[in-house]
């Protein structure tokens, strides 16, 4: 498919507005920055139009623009972040475990099908195959699930801290972004 004219452009963004601002506002939880993320999107079909670009796949292709929308979003917010403290006497180690104490709350915005076994694999220290047993899955699925968890965890962190690590990769600081309200209210209650 060719997006050529831009009425096209309108009948694509009437039918997948709703579902790609759904999207956007589980991701941040807050209603501007999805109303912010879903205009940047319309902006960037908008400017596809008669581009000659070949779409295989619409939704694939929408959800990829507000994915990436979203980070660029994120990068600009970057600039005026609340900075977890970290006291630089301490280790590198103490400072890790400091910024895990926002770990299982990021754990729970995952899908539960994912953060179950990550909690009971990475938090709880149980064995994946006695989680794969407790959860009724194969031992391959329940490491796939693990792994596939891990990976959307990364992403979590990615959207919610700026993470500043030295040439060796030890963490520097950790700067929790404004975007991500959840964890700002837990910070606030600490």
């Amino acid at each position: 498919m060719k997006i050529t004219e831009y009425r096209q452009v309108w009948e694509i963004w009437n039918s997948s507005k709703e579902k790609l601002h759904a999207y956007v506002l589980s991701r941040f939880k807050n209603q501007v920055i999805a109303e912010e993320v879903s205009q940047e999107v319309l902006l960037k079909i908008y400017n596809s139009c008669c581009s000659e670009k070949e779409i295989t796949n619409l939704n694939s292709w929408l959800y990829k623009i507000a994915h990436n929308t979203s980070l660029d979003i994120l990068k600009k917010e970057s600039h005026s972040q609340n900075s977890v403290d970290f006291d630089n006497t301490i280790n590198d180690s103490e400072k890790w475990d400091e910024l895990s104490t926002f770990l299982e709350p990021l754990i729970d915005f995952l899908p539960e099908k994912y953060g179950v076994p990550l909690k009971m694999s990475d938090l709880d220290k149980i064995d994946q195959k006695e989680i794969a047993l407790k959860l009724g899955l194969g031992h391959s699925a329940t490491k796939s699930r693990i792994q596939r968890a891990r990976k959307l965890l990364r992403e979590e962190i990615e959207l919610c801290f700026h993470l500043e690590l030295d040439k060796n990769g030890v963490l520097i600081n950790a700067d929790l972004k404004t975007s991500c309200r959840p964890l700002q209210k837990l910070k606030e209650k600490k």
